[in-house]
């Protein structure tokens, strides 16, 4: 899987846009980089392995190229958020399915006409927590896309210093003894930063909810 983007979560109705051609390959790649560890992530807490929530990550992005052309894009035509997460419950639920099959195939014999039903009367595993879980996910996704937003356009060190004390957690005394600094400028960069973020969550959220 590629590793983190600074552009994470970056879409905008254009993107959207622009994903309904098939052949921009740079807005794929964007989407591709903002969306894939939400997708994946969300699909391992529903109980699938490593390998099926790979599978799930490919299995959605080649329904959304499909789905894409149909797609409204406007904040007017719904949530993006809930429309990605129709497509992915689908693909997990395909996978818990495919599981099945592949079990019931394993224990039955090959002419055992009764396999179908079996298999179709397995009940989504996924359905009423997928929700929850999505929501966390997309939460952390947001919260990381707004760091490294913000990351990007301040002084490293007040980074380094918010870093430490609200993401690590360590205490403000041992940041100011670690990067020789006053207790006033360790609170000052937490109080900065995290004003900074909360304005960055709330312009994604407005392109992307």
């Amino acid at each position: 899987m590629p590793s983190d983007s600074t552009d994470f979560l970056p879409t905008r109705w254009t993107l959207l846009t622009r994903l309904k051609d098939w052949d921009d390959q740079e807005s794929w790649r964007q989407f591709f980089d903002a969306y894939w560890q939400l997708i994946y992530n969300t699909a391992l807490k529903a109980g699938l392995t490593h390998t099926e929530a790979e599978e799930v990550v490919q299995e959605v992005v080649i329904s959304v190229a499909k789905k894409m052309p149909e797609f409204k894009t406007g904040p007017a035509a719904g949530s993006f958020k809930a429309w990605l997460l129709k497509m992915t419950q689908w693909r997990i639920t395909d996978q818990f399915r495919k599981r099945a099959r592949d079990r019931t195939a394993q224990r039955a014999p090959a002419d055992d006409d009764s396999r179908t039903g079996t298999i179709e009367r397995i009940p989504d595993p996924v359905a009423d927590q997928l929700e929850a879980e999505w929501d966390v996910e997309w939460e952390k996704n947001l919260l990381h896309a707004a760091l490294q937003r913000v990351k990007a356009c301040v002084k490293p060190e007040l980074f380094q210093m918010f870093d430490l004390l609200v993401t690590k957690q360590w205490p403000a005394l041992k940041v100011s003894r670690r990067l020789r600094v006053s207790l006033a400028q360790v609170y000052y960069a937490k109080y900065k930063v995290s004003a900074l973020v909360k304005r960055e969550i709330r312009k994604i959220e407005k392109r992307l909810l």
